[in-house]
């Protein structure tokens, strides 16, 4: 039993060096097509591997190039958004006039539309973007509005004006918060210009409501009639029906809200 062993051990060793020996023979496409097939069957990290030996050996060509691209995808697949980011960058720089930059730049504002949790995503679940730090949305936001002027007959545009639309949403939900925690500090005029920054940046967004509210009640907190009054004219022109617009309201409607 013990030889019998010993047999298939080295007839396993055998086999492997034969694979071994089999891969000296690869070129560039042979390299690609097993990469390739990795990734197909959604081994991200293996594929990988493979399309580093390919770069490692073939460094130039239509092979590598593509191999680069690829392994941003690869990585962007497996949640490596850093790793996704960086291969990117990589190849911009080394093919900036490339027929598929504008995939590149797809690519890398996906990665960042997706780098809000990183590998906590799936601990902590799904997480509105606007409760994020919006470093990395407004990044998403510059990229996808860069493919979309650079070319605009790119298949990838429709999806992309689709993403900024939903960014420039949680991008004003995100100053929206932050006026509601300076107000909720007593920060009063910083709680103003936060959301009159936000009617300035985003005036199409359902936020532009709440913070036409938020400085109502600023400036009333900071005892200024007459500015309060007017930003109640441009609420009430807007929204008539909102409480904070009538009448004789002021601070009333804030007292109900769920962060005091």
């Amino acid at each position: 039993m013990l030889l019998a062993a010993l047999g298939i051990a080295l007839a396993g060793c055998g086999w492997l060096e034969g694979k071994k020996d089999e891969r000296r023979e690869w070129l560039a496409q042979d390299w690609y097509r097993a990469a390739k097939e990795e990734l197909d069957s959604g081994n991200w990290l293996g594929a990988v591997k493979l399309y580093g030996e390919l770069e490692s050996k073939y460094p130039f060509g239509r092979f590598a190039q593509q191999a680069q691209l690829d392994t941003a995808y690869a990585y962007y697949k497996e949640g490596d958004t850093a790793q996704s980011i960086s291969a990117i960058d990589r190849f911009m720089k080394a093919y900036p006039n490339h027929r598929n930059l504008d995939y590149a730049l797809y690519l890398k504002a996906l990665a960042n539309f997706r780098e809000d949790l990183g590998p906590l995503a799936s601990i902590v679940g799904r997480q509105d973007l606007a409760d994020r730090d919006p470093k990395a949305a407004r990044e998403s936001f510059e990229l996808f509005k860069e493919l979309v002027t650079r070319y605009p007959g790119s298949r990838y545009v429709d999806d992309s004006r689709s993403r900024m639309e939903y960014l420039v949403d949680a991008l004003a939900r995100h100053e929206v918060h932050v006026a509601r925690y300076y107000l909720k500090r007593g920060a009063w005029l910083s709680a103003v210009n936060r959301a009159q920054d936000i009617l300035v940046r985003f005036p199409g967004s359902p936020e532009r409501r709440e913070a036409l509210e938020i400085i109502v009640e600023g400036y009333d907190r900071m005892g200024m009639p007459d500015l309060r009054d007017g930003a109640k004219k441009v609420l009430a022109a807007n929204y008539p029906a909102v409480p904070l617009a009538q009448e004789g309201k002021n601070r009333s409607a804030w007292w109900s809200w769920p962060w005091w």
